[in-house]
């Protein structure tokens, strides 16, 4: 990443809400949770993956980090992504966009696409590359 990469940033989408750009070694101060992404809006969809369902930040076992995506990490930190590791599926790694609920890795993998706590509709089409993720 570029010196002049490496900018927090704000702007507001078509729909008037806030998306925010949060690069290392700064942290979205609207989640829970340590998060960093490109223009993510408040229920964590990003300029990478950004339909309705897309309302979870995934995190990562390098940093412990949360983003909405690989591709967010990859422009946001310091280093290469690695996957949560399978060892610690018993802990929160998964975070719900939309109620703000953290999910353990094997609550999320072995879910319905939905999160347990609100009911929010997940992207089905992240079982693809569930590899980027999770061990």
């Amino acid at each position: 990443m570029r010196d002049d990469e490496n900018r927090d940033s704000e702007t507001v989408d078509e729909s008037g809400g806030s998306r925010r750009t949060t690069c290392f070694p700064e942290f979205d101060d609207r989640f829970p949770v340590p998060l960093r992404g490109v223009a993510v809006d408040p229920e964590t969809r990003c300029s990478h993956w950004d339909d309705d369902v897309d309302v979870v930040a995934l995190r990562f076992g390098c940093c412990e980090t949360f983003s909405p995506c690989d591709a967010c990490h990859t422009e946001t930190a310091d280093h290469d992504p690695e996957p949560w590791p399978r060892d610690r599926f018993d802990e929160p790694a998964v975070l719900c966009g939309v109620c703000g609920s953290t999910l353990t890795a094997g609550r999320y993998l072995d879910g319905d696409d939905a999160c347990p706590e609100c009911g929010a509709a997940f992207n089905p089409g992240c079982r693809r590359h569930r590899d980027r993720y999770f061990e």
